[in-house]
């Protein structure tokens, strides 16, 4: 017999309830200060992250899939286009094999956390520098106990591993080709209809994320105020936190824009395995990859002799080479990724200059 006390899931779905509630709040007292157009942009970020993270509500380690993360419908906190990623959840007593193709990728990452939430650290990984990738680019690789076979590499799963990240580097668009599954190998046991407390426990870590989530989102209001026309060093990202990938150096800024004024990012390009530039919103979502061009990699920026760029932000044409698109948002923030960096990239400078100074061959 246990003391064990009975599970209400209606208690935990009142806890959900109020996180969301709660995260309304701080979006509703951040953005006053806004405009109508930017409160609502605030609000659709906190919905795509609801959305997010009921599409996690019902995941299964027991007979797991690795579903497409991030995608345009379900933005959470700096997604990035220019990568592929899946993410399945695991348990650290079973055995799986992982295969996939990652065609024209720059790099492929496989993951292994253990944590909950926000939190979470790598306990095993493996790259694109360790698997054995054909020409088309498909791959293998096994974790747990047991190998998968066919030659492919096998990891051993260490304790409290419970989710798998997959993510595929791209310079180009990827194609329709791209793809990674995952298949359980040893017999897991048939689980009942539902479990009460892992039902409700599922609800508590949504509600959890969301509240985490949402003082980060709402936090993006304080752009009105601080770190417009800016970079710095990203430190609290390096090292892979927050689901990070570990071997990426960040530089992170802002921009604060009027019609007619562009940003200029100027730097020296560092010999990297992948790097791009990225444009967000003030609320950690990227914008409209679909209709613009809002990120550039390392392959698609045009350098001088030196290996020096120049990047123009703005939200018109300014007529030359490296230019990306604010969507006229008045302000917003950046992010530079150096994956792999042979040596730690330059600071780039930031100024303001009238769209009408910069050069059209430039």
């Amino acid at each position: 017999m246990t003391n064990q006390q009975p599970v209400d899931a209606a208690d935990s779905w009142r806890r959900m309830v109020e996180a969301l509630r709660m995260a309304g709040e701080r979006m509703d007292a951040g953005t006053r200060i806004l405009s109508a157009d930017e409160r609502a942009d605030g609000f659709r970020a906190l919905a795509r992250a609801l959305a997010n993270q009921i599409g996690r509500l019902e995941v299964d380690d027991a007979h797991p899939e690795l579903d497409p993360f991030n995608l345009w419908r379900h933005k959470f906190y700096m997604d990035n286009p220019d990568f592929l990623y899946w993410v399945g959840e695991i348990s650290d007593e079973g055995s799986y094999h992982i295969k996939g193709r990652a065609p024209g990728a720059a790099f492929l990452s496989i993951n292994v956390y253990s944590g909950a939430g926000l939190v979470a650290r790598t306990v095993a990984r493996v790259t694109s520098d360790d698997l054995d990738l054909k020409e088309d680019g498909s791959f293998s690789v096994s974790f747990g106990k047991s190998p998968a076979g066919e030659g492919s590499l096998h990891m051993p799963l260490p304790q409290g591993a419970n989710m798998i990240w997959v993510r595929q580097f791209y310079e180009e668009p990827p194609t329709g080709e791209a793809y990674t599954r995952i298949v359980r190998l040893d017999k897991a046991p048939t689980p009942p209809f539902i479990e009460a407390s892992r039902f409700a426990r599922r609800l508590d870590r949504m509600g959890m994320v969301l509240d985490e989530a949402s003082k980060r989102i709402a936090g993006g209001a304080r752009l009105a105020t601080e770190g417009s026309n800016q970079i710095r060093v990203w430190v609290e990202a390096q090292g892979g936190a927050v689901y990070t990938e570990p071997g990426i150096y960040y530089h992170s800024g802002g921009w604060d824009l009027r019609s007619g004024q562009a940003l200029l990012i100027e730097g020296r390009m560092a010999p990297a395995r992948f790097m791009n530039i990225m444009l967000y919103s003030r609320f950690h979502n990227s914008l409209d990859y679909n209709n613009r061009q809002i990120s550039l990699t390392g392959k698609s920026i045009k350098t001088d002799s030196d290996g020096r760029f120049r990047l123009v932000l703005a939200g018109e044409d300014p007529g030359c080479a490296n230019w990306l698109d604010t969507e006229a948002r008045p302000q917003g923030m950046f992010l530079i990724r150096w994956l792999q960096p042979e040596v730690t990239p330059d600071l780039p400078t930031v100024r303001m200059v009238p769209i009408s100074e910069i050069g059209k061959d430039a």
